[in-house]
């Protein structure tokens, strides 16, 4: 299975609280699933325990039961029954018959084997092993009494209703045939005490299932409430940094939380106070560079003019003017990609409006298309994403004739392609390109920085710019940019 095809089937929250939530429950239904296991095999050995001792009970009563009648004479025991039946009855269905009565058996259990094999047990161990005998468990509809095979349902009420009726529901009954005498078989028919009446397994208890999902409900709940407590230092310290590294002047962040909370916030503030005193002194030391440098350029620019030898005034000229071109490269450089704007929404359809209608008017030939609209504003530097669009757009128009623009946007990302008609770019140089004073054509005005420049204002705003040579000639240069959702 591949890596993809793992994530479609167990799909993990990118957000530390839905992982939080998601871990939770994983351990609480494990827990509850062990717990439940256990619970649940101890309540069934204390009922079972409980059941054979009912049985034993029940035994024990049929064991009387037929020592009774053994006792009486044989005259009197109609008479007994009668008078039994006419009481409204006992704890069991009494009845003499010739024979052992066949009707259907219920299927076996464990609980009904259990029951069956402890009385068996009691009955010949208090009435003899060689008794002849049989135990079995018969369901109500299939119930006979009599020799004649008379049903549950034709007897009078008041003959079997206290012992063999539980409306509505339809318990097994449990029927004991015993020869207490050639050609007289004692007939015991009666249901399990409460709460063993049914002896079926009802797996899981309701109430437990109500427990599990109740405490796994309040786990959660605790667990996802706390986790979004501790989690709000961490959203505000994200929406620091991110509009920090887009230049915005970032408030000191508040120290709360937990400790681990407490110490990345202290850090982050003293990290910001650190790059906010780089950037104050980078920016004093370029304006110094750029004040002491011009001055005594010009100065030895007026000193060459004094030279006899025209030869050597060529030489220094010459050397002086790439000295300067050097200058003026780096300080554009920081100047263009150290941007000081405010971030605001803005309007990226009317900015590539702006940067590409001097081509898009009727002396523009045709040299720019446009493809796609942005769907949603934009946050980020007006200024600064207008100077990178326009570079990529002039690197396109100047290595390649024709530019041809195509953007992609949806929630998360705004993609801008810019693709030319040009060479393309040799794949050994697709990343020098982006690196000062590097040029692909040296007959070409300017001092190399574009490219550069377009993909430190990319970084600055979180995005990227790559190049790609395409297949039918030509290169492709994307610029992306992540929309933050704050």
């Amino acid at each position: 299975m591949t890596r993809s095809a793992k994530r479609r089937w167990l799909p993990v929250p990118r957000s530390l609280l839905g992982r939080m939530l998601l871990l939770t429950l994983l351990v609480v239904l494990m827990a509850q699933a062990l717990s439940s296991f256990i619970w649940v095999s101890q309540l069934r050995a204390s009922q079972m325990e409980g059941l054979l001792t009912s049985a034993r009970s029940v035994a024990q009563s049929m064991s009387a039961s037929v020592s009774y009648f053994r006792s009486l004479p044989l005259g009197y025991r109609p008479l007994v029954l009668d008078q039994l039946r006419s009481m409204g009855g006992t704890r069991f269905f009494v009845s003499l018959n010739d024979k052992p009565l066949d009707m259907q058996i219920l299927p076996p259990t464990e609980r009904k084997q259990a029951v069956l094999a402890e009385v068996d047990e009691v009955l010949r161990e208090r009435l003899g092993n060689d008794v002849d005998m049989s135990v079995n468990f018969v369901s109500p509809d299939d119930l006979r009494i009599f020799n004649g095979g008379v049903k549950l349902d034709e007897l009078p009420r008041s003959w079997a209703h206290y012992a063999l009726s539980l409306e509505p529901l339809n318990p097994p009954v449990l029927v004991t045939q015993i020869q207490i005498a050639p050609g007289e078989w004692l007939y015991l028919a009666s249901l399990m005490p409460a709460p063993y009446v049914s002896l079926e397994d009802d797996g899981i208890p309701t109430q437990q299932l109500w427990f599990v999902f109740l405490t796994t409900s309040f786990l959660l709940l605790f667990i996802g409430i706390l986790v979004h407590w501790q989690s709000r230092p961490l959203k505000k310290l994200a929406q620091a940094a991110r509009e920090m590294s887009l230049g915005t002047e970032v408030e000191l962040l508040p120290e709360r939380g937990g400790s681990e909370v407490i110490e990345v916030s202290r850090a982050f503030n003293s990290m910001r106070e650190r790059i906010g005193r780089y950037l104050t002194e980078r920016s004093q030391l370029f304006s110094a560079i750029s004040h002491d440098l011009r001055t005594p350029i010009t100065r030895l620019r007026l000193r060459v003019e004094l030279l006899d030898d025209e030869a050597l005034q060529r030489k220094f000229s010459r050397d002086l003017d790439e000295l300067e071109l050097l200058v003026k490269g780096a300080l554009q450089c920081v100047k263009d990609t150290d941007i000081h704007e405010n971030i605001e929404p803005l309007d990226l359809n009317l900015l590539l409006d702006c940067v590409t209608e001097p081509y898009l008017a009727p002396g523009g030939n045709g040299r720019v298309t446009v493809e796609g609209r942005a769907t949603a504003p934009y946050a980020g530097k007006p200024l600064a994403l207008k100077r990178c669009i326009g570079n990529l757009l002039d690197n396109a128009l100047k290595y390649g004739e024709r530019a041809h623009l195509l953007i992609e946007d949806n929630k998360s990302t705004f993609v801008l392609h810019v693709d030319d008609e040009g060479p393309g770019v040799p794949q050994a140089w697709l990343q020098q390109v982006f690196e000062p004073n590097f040029r692909l054509a040296a007959k070409q005005p300017g001092y190399g920085l574009g490219l550069g420049i377009a993909r430190n204002i990319a970084h600055a705003h979180g995005g990227e710019v790559s190049l790609r040579n395409l297949e039918q000639g030509g290169l492709r240069v994307t610029l992306s940019l992540p929309r933050h959702d704050d």
